[in-house]
């Protein structure tokens, strides 16, 4: 095997062992000033696009004991890789198909060593991101409190209302 094939090979499998979730996807006609928009958001998420060659990304996967399947894989291939969060980096990927009709097609993707088929890639960018998780998981929490507290100031506002009108009605 050539240098540069065997560079490109140990690249691919670094990025597939490292990330916390890759999506293959297939696409057309690829124009590098909107490609160039997409990789950059995806970026700014911690995950980035590469477009490799078939057999190299067959390859790279057997070296990384990933299982892809290639009858899965149509059409020119890119993958990306999620190094951080991956739920926003697959609502980043839907985002740029709504945006971009017909340039990516999701094929599938492997999320923290599982398989997933491209309707579970989809499910995956309808979740709610770690903020908003954190968020709903904290307002579970608060709401109890907040409701017992308020029965408890009602009822003291209540007995202060009955002390209020006695008090008057005592002076007339």
């Amino acid at each position: 095997m050539r240098a540069e094939k065997q560079f490109l090979l140990d690249e691919i499998k670094d990025k597939m062992t490292r990330s916390k979730a890759l999506v293959l996807t297939s696409y057309k006609r690829l124009q590098p000033n909107v490609v160039a928009g997409f990789r950059s958001t995806l970026n700014q998420l911690g995950g980035s696009l590469e477009v490799v060659r078939k057999r190299v990304l067959i390859k790279a996967a057997q070296v990384a004991g990933v299982t892809i399947d290639a009858d899965l894989l149509d059409g020119h291939i890119a993958v990306i890789f999620a190094d951080e969060d991956p739920v926003q980096t697959t609502k980043a990927i839907y985002q740029f198909c709504k945006e971009n009709e017909e340039i990516l097609r999701v094929l599938g993707g492997r999320f923290e060593g599982a398989v997933c088929s491209a309707q579970d890639v989809e499910q995956i960018s309808k979740l709610p991101s770690k903020d908003e998780m954190r968020a709903q998981f904290l307002g579970t929490l608060e709401a109890p409190m907040s409701q017992t507290l308020a029965v408890i100031e009602a009822l003291l506002s209540s007995v202060m209302h009955c002390l209020e009108n006695k008090s008057q009605q005592s002076n007339s």
